[in-house]
């Protein structure tokens, strides 16, 4: 079984290799164009709707205040008292329609990026889900650390989509709207402005590059860290076991130095793109005055109108430099859509399991008494490199069971994961019940948050059973001293991980299995933690049970259980024999 890639791919060349930016906008568009044609369609666009709207009443807003503003500068300069206070009040108004404006534009904004981010999280959790996707990418050398990406990335994604298209739609109208002013005052202060823009633009694309690439393995390397941290809360009693405290400290100093080192070379590269922005925009300020005042000298304009060529300049300036004054925000608004993108690409949109469930419910069973039969089946590892077993051949029907055994290495759990569909690399036919009928008990059990109840009846909460079946389940397993530890209560919540040994793990795991009652359940070292006593408890009520299963096990204690045994060889070579034919051996000695 694959083991999960603690430290994600931490070397440059996936960082290198960041798709080139035509690409980066048709991801954009695939991922924003399936929130807007979804369920949830009408209600986005029409917060699209009002938010564009509101968007456009802003740019109108500003330009009211510019020739407002211009006016009451010019009656000050003229000392003109009565105008003064005229212009004052409609200098106020135009306040007072601003305040509205803005406050329902940025409220719009928000709900709007909330909806977007529900929806495009529910999404890819759905699909995180299908075939067991969460399974398939653990280790993935395409997508590191995913839960980052939905939950962080989609947030950042959401958001910052919006906040750049309401900074472009209002640069747009900033720029039809405030052009129209500066080309009022002097056409040579357009042609200025639009020439600076454009070396501005140039100069910051030149110098601002690596922060994309930069801002990518910063998402990656915090992310990597942040595991980091999470494992070693998740693994706390065998690190303290091991000692392994110094380990781990020198895992965790790596990970630190590693954000450290890429954090560093961002500050670097955003220091001399700063240098050249700061540069760019206090000559900006001069600018307009260099053109302006020298009219105003001449008698050629009133006062007003050098604060208002003030004003429109750093406007419309602003509007055609987005690159410049975005572009440390844009670049790694650019690394969160590639790494949004990678994962939208490496999920599946439709859960095949399902589908297939339903189809063979439609069908008539030929063989109802046959539960599970492989011809041929080559387990081969995920990443193809290694054949485990060759050939293996077995039929098992109802109420048969079998144990799998053999030296570590050989296979043992991967063939439990070929027939569960975990594993689908090998070859051959393989028959086996849909997945509602399976359940598999792996050594370590997986203990959820909740209470015992949640706990007993992961994952099928909804099956409806009263406190007495389940209470009469866990004292034929043995756990009615759990029970009595939290009072009888089924609905108290307990750190079920950490309150619960190993061996109390496993009989909860044979307590869901009785409580679910499937047609086959598939053990991986089951009871590796168990005495035998309690083993041998936990066999008979599964054989009574009437339910099929294949073991995995090294006890030769597990023989008596089955009816049939398959050892793998080291070779990729099996035998089967049954379990009445290996028990008379030793007597036949």
């Amino acid at each position: 079984m694959g083991t999960p890639n603690d430290k994600g791919p931490t070397s440059e060349e996936s960082a290198q290799t960041k798709p080139p930016l035509g690409r980066t906008l048709r991801q954009f568009w695939i991922i924003t164009r399936a929130f807007f044609s979804s369920k949830s369609r009408r209600k986005a666009r029409g917060f699209l709707a009002v938010l564009l709207t509101l968007s456009l009443a802003v740019g109108g807003v500003q330009v009211l205040m510019s020739y407002a503003g211009r006016d009451f500068m010019n009656d000050i300069a003229r000392k003109d008292g009565e105008a003064y206070w005229r212009s004052l009040g409609w200098y106020l108004a135009t306040f007072a329609l601003a305040v509205p404006i803005g406050t329902y534009y940025r409220w719009t904004e928000e709900r709007l990026a909330l909806l977007w981010r529900e929806w495009l999280t529910q999404h890819l959790i759905k699909r995180y889900f299908n075939n067991r996707a969460y399974y398939r990418l653990r280790g993935s050398p395409n997508v590191d650390n995913p839960d980052q990406r939905i939950s962080e990335d989609v947030r950042n994604f959401t958001v910052s989509t919006l906040s750049f298209l309401l900074i472009l739609l209002n640069s747009l109208v900033t720029l039809i709207a405030f052009t129209g002013v500066l080309w009022t005052i002097s056409g040579t202060l357009v042609a200025i402005l639009f020439a600076y823009a454009a070396v501005g633009t140039l100069g910051s694309i030149l110098i601002g590059r690596p922060l994309v690439r930069l801002s990518f393995m910063q998402y990656q390397k915090e992310a990597d860290l942040r595991y980091g941290l999470v494992r070693i809360r998740d693994n706390a009693e065998s690190i303290a076991f091991y000692r392994g405290e110094k380990r781990e400290h020198l895992d965790l100093i790596e990970r630190l130095a590693r954000v450290v080192v890429n954090t560093r070379n961002t500050i670097f590269w955003n220091r001399n793109l700063g240098l050249f922005t700061n540069s760019f925009n206090y000559a900006a300020l001069v600018l307009p005055l260099v053109i302006v005042g020298p009219m105003y000298i001449r008698g050629q304009v009133e006062f007003g109108v050098i604060t208002q060529a003030s004003g429109a300049f750093a406007q419309v300036l602003a509007a055609v430099t987005l690159i410049v004054t975005q572009f440390g925000v844009l670049s790694a608004y650019l690394a969160g859509v590639q790494r949004l993108a990678g994962l939208w690409e490496n999920l599946d949109e439709h859960d095949a399991e399902e589908e297939r469930i339903e189809k063979e419910a439609e069908l008539e069973v030929e063989d109802d008494s046959r539960l599970v039969k492989l011809e041929d089946v080559t387990v081969r590892t995920p990443n193809g490199d290694r054949d485990l077993v060759t050939d293996l051949s077995f039929v098992l029907k109802r109420k048969q069971s079998l144990l799998i055994m053999g030296d570590s290495g050989t296979g043992k759990s991967s063939v439990l994961r070929t027939i569960a569909g975990l594993w689908s690399s090998g070859s051959g036919s393989l028959e086996r019940p849909a997945l509602n009928d399976l359940m598999f008990l792996p050594q370590r059990p997986y203990m959820i948050q909740g209470t015992l109840r949640d706990q007993l009846l992961y994952p099928y909460p909804q099956l409806g059973l009263s406190d007495e079946e389940i209470s009469a389940v866990m004292e034929k397993v043995n756990l009615s001293d759990i029970f009595a530890r939290v009072d009888n209560d089924l609905n108290r919540v307990v750190d079920w991980t950490n309150v619960l040994s190993i061996g109390e793990q496993q009989r909860v795991a044979f307590a869901r299995l009785f409580l679910r009652h499937p047609k086959f359940a598939f053990l991986d070292e089951a009871t590796s933690a168990l005495d035998e006593d309690n083993q041998q408890h936990l066999y008979e009520l599964l054989r009574k049970s009437g339910i099929a299963y294949i073991s995995v096990g090294h006890r030769n204690t597990l023989i008596r259980h089955h009816e049939q045994i398959l050892h793998l060889e080291p070779s990729g070579g099996w035998e089967i024999k049954s379990s009445a034919e290996l028990e008379k051996k030793p007597a036949e000695k």
